[in-house]
């Protein structure tokens, strides 16, 4: 018998127990440190010896990555650097990370095809990785809103952006949006990763942000985002003041859509953001102003 048989070995039952609780853990750990604005970090560590064990078990990838949030200071780490157009080129999304590493900016968003480019350049930088999902109408199946999250996770994505599902929250669906969110929850908390929720506010009126933002938080996102930027509208001040009175102090709040310069970035946080989506991201650190994008 080889040395390799005597091994014990991890079954597909014992994998999942395993799983189950590194998702209680974090759970237990944010209610305790959570962060004001809205995420935690927990560490697990894999013993070098049983790695075979878990490949054996049946898994396919094994990360090790890590997805500490940014610690919230001058300007730039309020930011997520956003290059979500459809003809973004290989040059761009190098560019785009060559600026968040000079920059600190928190992190790249970027669309899912090129999440693992962004992460193998980031990696161990502190520059964290963002992918949208859903994006930007929001209206597929659940499923595919899920399996999309975890592909971009296991590729090195340490936060997603999803959008709901606006036409089930117009309909009074709340039953369907809450359920769609904490599908895609699931799956990032179970993996590390924290989940923004896109409401696509210009769409909605005053008490849909409210229902869409206490449905967020009900489903388990950590933040909650007004704008997908391809929408009639942006993020606005008042809206984000809303979001923040419905969330509460312990649930993220991101503005994206239409900030494009200091003054405006700096009127997101002082209605109670603490993220700046943007693509004119440069600009508004060096006290500029952007041309129109998301």
């Amino acid at each position: 018998m080889s040395s390799h048989a005597k091994t014990p070995r991890i079954g597909p039952v014992e994998l999942e127990d395993v799983l189950t609780e590194i998702a209680r853990q974090i759970l237990e750990h944010g209610a305790a440190s959570i962060t004001p604005w809205g995420s935690t970090t927990i560490q697990v560590e894999l013993a070098v010896d049983r790695v075979r064990e878990v490949i054996d078990a049946g898994a396919a990838r094994i990360g090790c990555s890590s997805c500490e949030s940014p610690k919230l200071g001058g300007l730039a780490t309020y930011i997520d650097h956003t290059l979500l157009k459809p003809d973004a080129t290989v040059e761009e999304v190098d560019k785009l990370c060559a600026e968040a590493l000079q920059q600190r900016f928190a992190s790249v968003c970027v669309n899912g095809a090129w999440v693992k480019r962004c992460s193998e350049i980031l990696k161990g930088s502190g520059v964290l990785v963002c992918s949208v999902i859903g994006f930007p109408l929001g209206a597929m199946a659940s499923e595919v809103k899920a399996y999309e999250a975890r592909r971009a996770i296991e590729d090195g994505a340490c936060e997603i952006d999803m959008v709901q599902n606006v036409g089930a929250l117009k309909s009074g669906f709340d039953e369907f949006v809450e359920k769609d969110i904490a599908m895609v929850a699931d799956v990032c908390h179970r993996l590390g990763a924290r989940l923004k929720v896109i409401l696509e506010t210009a769409l909605l009126t005053d008490p849909e942000k409210v229902r869409a933002c206490e449905l967020a938080v009900r489903a388990g996102a950590d933040f909650v985002k007004t704008s997908t930027g391809f929408s009639k509208g942006g993020a606005t001040a008042a809206d984000v003041a809303l979001m923040r009175r419905t969330v509460g102090p312990r649930v993220g709040v991101k503005a994206s859509g239409g900030v494009r310069d200091e003054a405006g970035a700096k009127a997101m946080i002082a209605a109670g953001a603490t993220r700046i989506g943007a693509s004119a991201s440069v600009a508004i650190v060096r006290g500029g102003s952007g041309g129109a994008g998301y």
